[in-house]
């Protein structure tokens, strides 16, 4: 990985594409602008491998989106999902087919990363981004950004790609608003080997009893990631929501290596997804899946965009043409996750009023569970099922009506599931 010590011949070259940035979004990124042969600089504040809060799974879309001849660095492959409702009526459900894979996030990013640096990108770890300049002393022609480093150094490019994070710096240049902000805290818990062989290949997802939370269990190895998940706001709630997860599920007696939290974000359905020739993807841009909360797979695919479209703007000669490729990256984005993010919304809303409803369909009714696999294992997405099911359609807009149960009702609903699905 190379270190902060460009030269000062270096100091005025101006690179096609410089992506801020380099998880799976900026990596992503990255990767599609070297390939398409044009000079690209990732800039990445921490040193590389680095840790993340994340559960770590990869789903089918994620897999899909990944560099030719990617080797998913998997700790785990799932066959089989526990489901229970806040520790209540839990149910196992199975599949023949791997359902998705688990990875540690360190190893993946880098992988990613080293992806990129093949395909010709150049990489510095180390060093921190303080803005980006479109105007002004610092940019010497229309065609150019400046983007300006925390020690006061200046990178020129044609073409930038925002993919730091979701308290991003250039998501806040670009004007991202946001309408939806969780919480996850997550331990990553070492474990006996008698314990790690009870979850090898099975994990668990439990409703929780705030609003639109619910916890998990991963297993990698010899490690257990466990996490719970739910809207901001409820911080002290959310830390005892985990405290008993733990405790309930009898891991309280193992010492966490790592415990961590992080504030996910989802975009506004108005918010900009660029700003003359700046771009923003993945965390940075909100695009996430605003139920699960899944944002590996919204990372990969908006980067690898990002990273396509902003060869483009780096090509475009005026600001009429900038506008217009930045607004087909807009539409591309909103055509593909934009529609998944609608349909995740409609779901949340529908989840943190009939938590109960979900845990009965997905543990009693065979199409809820066939519509998860297919979804997890990349063979369609939440937006297409709700197109091209006449039935699912129905469904969301009937439970979009239904007013709100009471918690009796949930677990009525529950304690039904319990039954069809023995």
């Amino acid at each position: 990985m190379s270190s902060d010590n460009s030269s000062a011949d270096d100091v005025q070259r101006v690179w096609d594409v410089v992506v801020v940035g380099a998880g799976p979004a900026g990596a992503s990124a990255a990767y599609a602008a070297a390939v398409a042969g044009r000079s690209v600089l990732v800039l990445e504040k921490a040193e590389l491998p680095r840790y993340k809060t994340c559960g770590g799974g990869i789903i089918g879309p994620s897999r899909d989106a990944l560099p030719p001849g990617f080797e998913l660095p998997l700790r785990d492959r799932v066959y089989a999902v526990t489901f229970a409702n806040n520790g209540r009526f839990t149910r196992t459900r199975r599949s023949k087919q791997m359902l998705f894979g688990l990875i540690n996030r360190p190893e993946f990013d880098q992988q990613l990363v080293e992806h990129a640096q093949k395909a010709g990108a150049e990489v510095r770890t180390g060093v921190t981004v303080s803005r980006v300049e479109q105007h002004g002393s610092a940019v010497p022609d229309r065609r150019t950004v400046a983007v300006v480093l925390q020690s006061g150094e200046t990178v020129l490019a044609r073409a930038v790609v925002g993919a730091d994070g979701s308290a991003s710096r250039i998501g806040a240049h670009v004007g991202v608003k946001l309408d939806q902000v969780d919480l996850g805290l997550e331990a990553e818990i070492p474990v006996p080997e008698t314990v790690a062989e009870d979850w090898k290949g099975r994990v668990l997802i439990d409703w929780g009893p705030l609003p639109g939370s619910y916890g998990w269990v991963f297993p990698k190895g010899d490690t257990l990631t466990v996490g719970v998940i739910c809207a901001r706001g409820e911080g002290a709630a959310t830390k005892r929501y985990l405290e008993d997860f733990i405790g309930r599920l009898g891991l309280a007696g193992f010492e966490p290596s790592i415990s961590s939290g992080h504030l996910t974000r989802c975009r506004a359905d108005d918010s900009p997804l660029s700003r003359g020739r700046v771009l923003v993807c993945g965390d940075a841009a909100g695009l996430l899946e605003p139920w699960t909360r899944e944002g590996i797979s919204f990372a990969l695919r908006s980067g690898r965009l990002a990273g396509e479209w902003a060869v483009r703007i780096a090509e475009a000669h005026d600001a009429v043409d900038t506008r217009r490729q930045a607004l087909n990256y807009a539409f591309a984005i909103k055509a593909g996750l934009g529609v998944e993010m609608s349909v995740g919304k409609r779901l949340l809303t529908v989840f943190e009023r009939r938590p109960g409803l979900f845990h009965a369909g997905l543990t009693g009714f065979r199409p809820a569970w066939k519509a998860f696999k297919e979804i997890t294992q990349g063979a369609t997405t939440l937006g297409e099922i709700v197109r091209s099911h006449p039935i699912a359609q129905r469904a969301l807009v009937g439970v979009d009506r239904t007013p709100s149960g009471d918690a009796a009702g949930s677990a009525d609903e529950a304690g039904a599931a319990d039954k069809a699905g023995s």
